[in-house]
């Protein structure tokens, strides 16, 4: 929940926090969830800046992908450092690059890092830190762009394997990033010390991404979704990472941080939600308007209209979205962003493309460009393949001057001497190789103008 749509909430007097009554047993029928109490029943913070909102995944047993929001510390339960030996110390914050598909500067690196394992237990998280990724990887558009993709692990090492509440409540583990469940009184809710988990994400060259995976094969997970204004992440999902749903669960959260979108389930019945009475939300994927009113007015997913979506049946405008049982509409009945183990539909997949262009350039320079390249020189650059099922890959283009040069289209290096500079001309000039993202998945002007990078030679014959 962004933006516009929570600022309305909370104006109206339906705060996130009153959504998590509905977490506990994933029915309107469930206990009020306390943001204000840990698991331990000590109080928690009590000012708002050492409080964060997170979403709750929904009930284990059923489809719904979330069931809302509330508040809890951001310093999860207040618990000690642990105190490592000094061969424990040595094997932590050690960083590996699980995944390589080039510079950081011109991919979107993700760091995943794991909780509740023991310095022996290190190559499990490795293990488990691919297995989640390769989960992720298998829901579209992820699959297509993987090698848009840097990922990272950074060692955390825990005194004692497993986490906090697991198997029990009453279950106490020494863990590096204070990792629990029954967080905000709600057993499948797994949070984390904010703190404790950037001071291991400090150690990864970049992150965009934060992925942090708890030593438990109980079903839970977290999603904080607010941007880090320290290290500058888009968000962290936490996943149990021996838990079949959590891969989903991380992909549906990744959906907030990465894509922008909005929650697309709702609460039928539930007091304060039946009616959204509010502005038009800002997220792509919830509207006022209906189908009719969206073609007449071009906004929102207007151009998706009718079109058959991965996620099955045709998009339109349901009734319901952003909790909200009517007076918000979602684009399809149901999407990865309502459902889990279902797609993303297709305003989703687009805001999810536009989101990994945000942080991931198409077109990386492998020959310098800080100097003037000769006619013994070559102009290189490297293009990350596409790995979607039609074949499809990135449209590669050459210009001197301004002028495309036709005959060196879909080439990653050009020599200089291929340029026709004539052997008198002592003037420098431009080459630029520019790589774009054509992709039908796209059709909003505004994201296929950025699905593009440039990079820029001085040549001399």
């Amino acid at each position: 929940m962004r933006s516009t749509l929570r600022r309305y909430l909370t104006s109206a007097g339906a705060a996130a926090v009153a959504v998590a009554s509905l977490a506990a047993a994933g029915t309107a029928s469930a206990g009020t969830a306390s943001a204000g109490t840990a698991s331990t029943g000590r109080p928690a913070p009590a000012t708002s800046a050492e409080l964060v909102e997170v979403e709750i995944p929904g009930p284990e047993h059923g489809v719904v992908a979330g069931s809302g929001h509330t508040r809890v510390p951001a310093h999860g339960r207040g618990a000690p450092a642990a105190r490592l030996s000094p061969a424990e110390r040595e094997a932590d914050g050690d960083v590996t690059k699980i995944i390589d598909n080039g510079p950081t500067a011109d991919r979107l690196d993700v760091v995943v890092i794991g909780d509740g394992y023991t310095a022996g237990e290190l190559p499990d998280f490795h293990a488990h830190a691919r297995e989640k990724w390769a989960e992720v990887t298998a829901v579209e558009p992820y699959t297509t762009y993987r090698n848009l993709f840097n990922v990272w692990t950074v060692d955390a090492v825990s005194r004692e394997s497993g986490v906090t509440g697991d198997p029990d409540r009453a279950t106490v583990k020494d863990t590096a990033l204070g990792t629990y469940f029954w967080c905000g009184d709600i057993e499948r809710l797994l949070c984390v010390d904010q703190d404790k988990v950037d001071a291991y994400v400090a150690r990864a060259p970049e992150a965009d991404l934060v992925i942090v995976l708890a030593n438990s094969a109980k079903y839970g997970g977290a999603g904080y979704n607010e941007a880090s204004r320290t290290l500058g992440y888009e968000g962290i999902s936490t996943a149990s990472a021996r838990n079949e749903k959590s891969g989903q669960v991380a992909v549906h959260e990744t959906g907030h941080s990465l894509g922008g979108l909005a929650d697309e389930y709702f609460y039928p019945g539930y007091p304060g939600y039946e009616e959204y009475r509010g502005p038009e939300p800002a997220e792509p994927n919830i509207s006022t308007l209906d189908a009719a009113r969206m073609a007449a007015r071009g906004v929102k997913w207007h151009r998706w209209l009718g079109e058959e979506s991965p996620d099955g049946g045709t998009v339109g405008a349901y009734e319901g979205g952003g909790y909200f049982a009517t007076g918000l509409r979602r684009p399809t009945d149901n999407s990865l962003m309502r459902v889990l183990d279902k797609p993303f539909n297709l305003p989703g997949v687009e805001a999810m493309i536009a989101g990994f262009h945000r942080h991931a350039q198409v077109a990386t320079a492998l020959t310098p460009t800080d100097r003037t390249l000769r006619r013994h020189h070559t102009a290189r650059v490297a293009v990350p393949a596409l790995t979607g099922p039609d074949g499809r890959q990135l449209t590669v283009r050459w210009q001197l001057n301004g002028l495309e040069l036709t005959h060196l289209a879909g080439r990653t290096e050009v020599d200089v001497a291929e340029l026709g500079l004539r052997r008198y001309d002592v003037r420098t000039h431009t080459l630029t190789v520019t790589v774009e993202d054509s992709t039908p998945a796209v059709r909003d002007p505004g994201i296929a103008r950025s699905l593009r990078s440039s990079v820029t030679w001085r040549v001399r014959h």
